[in-house]
């Protein structure tokens, strides 16, 4: 069994201790960010940082759980919850990396609608203070 950790296991460190220098290290130069709220596809590593680092903010607080997770050899699907102002957040992120553990594909998917708002209005004002 190998001792280093694996590609879930760092990103799980990130998100916990909410260091954007280290999920900064985490990005590709080319990846690509689907938001639930944007209709189109962020694309860079600047844009992708400033979202999750905005999201880190709105959802990274201690009721951020992740709740289930389907792992592949690059491809995780990592469901989570949440409550903000007393809507219950349901959602789930897909996320692709590369042999480098890089990743290069980040899709955010939330419910329910309310939730969604929520997000919507506090992911503006974060990405406002940007």
């Amino acid at each position: 069994m190998s001792s280093t950790p694996s590609f879930i296991d760092t990103w799980h460190d990130v998100v916990k201790s909410g260091d954007s220098q280290r999920m900064r290290d985490l990005i590709h130069d080319d990846a690509v960010f689907w938001s639930p709220v944007v209709h189109t596809p962020l694309k860079g590593k600047d844009l992708v940082c400033m979202y999750l680092d905005a999201a880190g903010k709105v959802l990274g607080d201690e009721n951020f759980t992740y709740v289930r997770e389907v792992i592949g050899e690059r491809d995780a699907v990592l469901e989570f919850t949440n409550e903000i102002e007393g809507i219950k957040i349901n959602g789930v992120d897909m996320i692709h990396w590369d042999d480098d553990g890089k990743i290069i594909d980040f899709k955010v998917m939330v419910r329910p609608l309310k939730a969604i708002q929520i997000i919507h209005q506090q992911m503006g004002a974060a990405l406002a203070n940007k």
